[in-house]
């Protein structure tokens, strides 16, 4: 290992430039000429549009032009493609409604486009839009998860029967029956996974503009995947060449999955500037993104554990609503799908299972992908039951989880449910979280608590994580109508310096860095000599960017081939140099030399000699020094580990004190140690968030947000959280180059479950034996005061 290589705890390169305010968001670059936008959005989760009446605004003080849904749809442009068709339990496909990017006729929920103001500064364009008259026939909203697909619920879409986007299933039924007809015990959970609001620092926006000279069309955007947004917006929504439109995603400050998606906005302006022929500038605002943003989780589930007489699982059954909101948003079928279903094996060796999902459609945002994607509803169903699986079984709980671990040597391990596990050692990470959270120490810490008057607990979760999905061809059987493939061009310049140029796109997870540290340790040049651009369909090959914590293990293997690719190429000039064999030619720490002799050459020459041909092997290779790799993979990768969580609760008023937090994690191989602790903390955090602080909350007669704003969504804050013990033990991914599994979301995973676990634990001396998230201090004291009577009468 060098200093700057892999495994070395490399200070981030890009983080200069954004802690001294050089960064370079969407935000902050201004076109020439450019204009703004106001987008009008509506105020009712379902009404029809019986008419909008635009005149005044169009002659309002600088406004260059109004457009509305049926201006759109003269035009013959497409609507917003989703990413991922679903089959039924019947075999018949998902009902797939049109999302025109400005409604025309009817809008589905609070905060649908209606109308796209342009005007020559942002007041003018907010002014204007005051102007417009929409003549509105409000109706009766669904927005409830649970209710959407009961008889006399209002219907979101008339082609949606029972307002079912789709009827899913996994598993084996049959066998999944036959456990449980023998099962000694079966414990029973119903559980609601709260929708969240995912909140990134940077909010949305989007500058397009159209040259008339060439008939290109720019776009400047808040992307987490500027290929896909290129592919999805030219092909089906503008319908103009992929090579007409160049889509920038520069620094975006978080994503979290909300920016993975092709959103209206995108769509509309870039429409728009080719209209008018002028840049347009849009920036959400923060309540505008409460409305706007695709949504995370809401599930409402049933789920059932068979064991037999010594806890040995032997089944399992979960049946799932999912709330999709008022349109399909780009990857939103596959989350409670195949990335929900196809996780409930975790990291137990359960023989039978069988999930069923139904997605609804409601009168709210549209939810998709949020940090873990499936995942963390996955793992808090399966950890919330098995704790309580424990506690009905009078057995320790760690032991009945280490009961049913898949045995060290039991990999490649194929789950009932599709996946085959490649590599884990989930004993390891739980000893060492026990060790490290002094588990055998909490009974005393319990009793220290209680002389003080609180209610202490200890809480736990073992998770398991999906993560780089693929392969392309097994994704696409399955619905995914995209390659999941990722791309790395290496550009060695003459001087030896290096170029990457990535598919992947950093927002946060420190790629500048960690693709360097890898060039640096296979080609033995200094971090200060390499590059990594992406963001730019104009600079990059075609790439599928970065969600799912599929940067490394996709991204980094395609830089691994292309690097094994120059290395090939720079020993044939190295051995033409030293005239000597392909065959006895080394390389190491940046030097190529001859075995057994005192020849060498330094990388630095090769590459000049590549490029300045004079005494080079012309006749057998091409001048220059560049190779480009796709890398496709042939799994999943499958991250996992141990969480726990210790708390403190005061009974008075319900505050919950996070004490202690302890998290072991499975990544694979680490390329950075500290961009690796960083991306758990950060994923610990919103774990946590979910747990005791977040909701997305709807009035159900309305169908208003009602947690609109920080003043009603509470977001965790550094004071909120306790200062974690983060560890890694790794089991190298068998199938990629790089042996790693990826981590962006594993914090995010296994936190929720361990915390309310924990808080569980605390109130169980009381009689609590549920609580839905989050455990808020109200939600706490409730279930306290609730508490009392049932044990004043034991």
């Amino acid at each position: 290992m060098t200093d700057t290589g892999i495994g070395a705890p490399v200070r981030r390169k890009e983080d200069f430039r954004f802690l001294t305010g050089r960064g370079s968001y969407t935000d902050d670059i201004n076109r020439h000429g450019q204009t703004y936008a106001y987008i009008l959005r509506s105020p009712y989760a379902f009404a029809k549009i019986k008419k909008i009446d635009a005149s005044r605004a169009k002659k309002a003080p600088g406004v260059v032009i109004v457009l509305t849904g049926t201006d759109y749809a003269a035009d013959g442009k497409g609507g917003i493609p989703c990413g991922w068709q679903i089959h039924s339990k019947d075999g018949s496909a998902m009902i797939e409604p049109p999302h025109p990017p400005l409604v025309p006729d009817f809008v589905r929920h609070v905060g649908d486009q209606v109308a796209l103001v342009v005007a020559e500064t942002k007041g003018q364009a907010r002014d204007a839009a005051e102007l417009i008259d929409v003549d509105y026939e409000e109706m009766k909203p669904i927005v409830d998860t649970a209710s959407a697909a009961k008889a006399g619920s209002a219907q979101v879409w008339p082609q949606a029967k029972d307002n079912t986007c789709y009827d899913w299933h996994l598993g084996d039924k049959a066998a999944t029956d036959a456990a449980f007809a023998k099962a000694a015990h079966i414990t029973k959970i119903d559980l609601v996974n709260q929708r969240l609001i995912p909140n990134a620092m940077e909010p949305r926006a989007a500058i397009a503009e159209y040259d008339r000279a060439t008939g290109d069309y720019t776009l400047f955007t808040t992307s987490q995947n500027p290929h896909v947004i290129r592919l999805l917006m030219g092909a089906f929504v503008l319908q103009i060449p992929e090579s007409k439109l160049r889509v920038v995603a520069p620094d975006v400050g978080g994503g979290f999955g909300s920016k993975i998606f092709h959103y209206s906005e995108e769509a509309i302006l870039t429409w728009a500037a080719g209209k008018i022929g002028r840049p347009i500038k849009w920036t959400a605002e923060r309540g505008e993104s409460f409305i706007s943003d695709a949504q995370g989780r809401d599930h409402v589930s049933h789920a059932e554990l068979a064991m037999d007489k010594d806890g040995k699982f032997l089944g399992l059954r979960v049946s799932t609503i999912a709330n999709m909101g008022a349109y399909l948003s780009t990857f939103a079928p596959c989350v409670p799908t195949y990335l929900y279903g196809t996780l409930m094996a975790g990291v137990y060796a359960t023989p039978a299972i069988y999930v069923e999902v139904r997605a609804v459609f409601t009168n709210t945002v549209p939810v998709d992908a949020y940090r873990g994607a499936g995942r963390p509803e996955a793992t808090f169903l399966l950890e919330r039951l098995v704790e309580k699986a424990a506690r009905e079984m009078k057995m320790d709980r760690a032991e009945l989880r280490r009961k049913n671990f898949i045995p060290r040597d039991g990999f490649p391990y194929q789950t009932p449910v599709a996946l085959q596990y490649d590599s884990g050692d989930y004993h390891s990470t739980q000893d060492i979280a026990l060790k490290n959270s002094d588990w055998a120490g909490f009974e005393k810490r319990r009793a220290e608590a209680k002389s003080r008057g609180k209610l202490r607990g200890i809480g736990m979760s073992t998770y398991l994580e999906a993560c780089g999905i693929a392969p392309s061809a097994v994704v696409g059987s399955l619905g995914a109508r995209a390659g999941l493939y990722e791309t790395a061009n290496v550009r060695v310049h003459p001087t030896g310096s290096v170029t990457v140029f990535t598919g992947s796109h950093s927002h946060g997870q420190g790629h500048e860095t960690t693709f360097a540290q890898i060039v640096s340790s296979t080609l033995g040049i200094t971090m200060e000599n390499i590059e990594v651009v992406h963001g730019d369909t104009n600079k990059i090959p075609f790439g599928m960017g970065t969600y799912g914590s599929r940067s490394l293990a996709v991204g980094g293997s395609a830089l691994v081939k292309s690097l094994d690719k120059i290395v090939t190429k720079a020993k044939r000039i190295a051995a033409h140099l030293m005239e000597a064999s392909v065959a006895d030619v080394e390389f190491k720490d940046g030097v190529f030399k001859v075995a057994g002799t005192d020849k060498t050459v330094p990388f630095g020459q090769v590459a000049l000699t590549a490029y300045v041909p004079h005494n080079y092997p012309i006749t057998e290779l091409e001048p220059g020094l560049e190779e480009t790799s796709f890398y496709d993979p042939l799994n999943f990768t499958y991250p996992g580990g141990c969480h726990i969580c210790e708390v403190e609760i005061d009974p008075e008023t319900g505050v919950t004190k996070l004490i202690n937090f302890t998290a072991v994690d499975d990544v694979g191989r680490v390329i950075n140690p500290m961009i690796v602790e960083g991306q758990v903390h950060g994923g610990l955090a919103q774990g946590i968030g979910q747990a005791l602080f977040e909701r997305a909350v709807y009035d159900n007669t309305s169908g208003q947000l009602l947690s609109g704003s920080y003043m009603d969504y509470t977001m965790p804050r550094a004071d909120d959280l306790c200062s974690f013990t983060v560890e890694t033990h790794n089991t190298m991914c068998t199938h990629n180059p790089l042996g790693s599994k990826g981590v962006g979301e594993v914090g995010a995973i296994g936190s929720t479950p361990a915390v309310i676990n924990a808080v569980l634990d605390a109130l169980l001396p009381l009689g609590v034996t549920d609580i839905t998230m989050p455990a808020s201090p109200h939600r706490v004291w409730q279930a306290i005061q609730a508490a009392k009577p049932a044990k004043a009468a034991e």
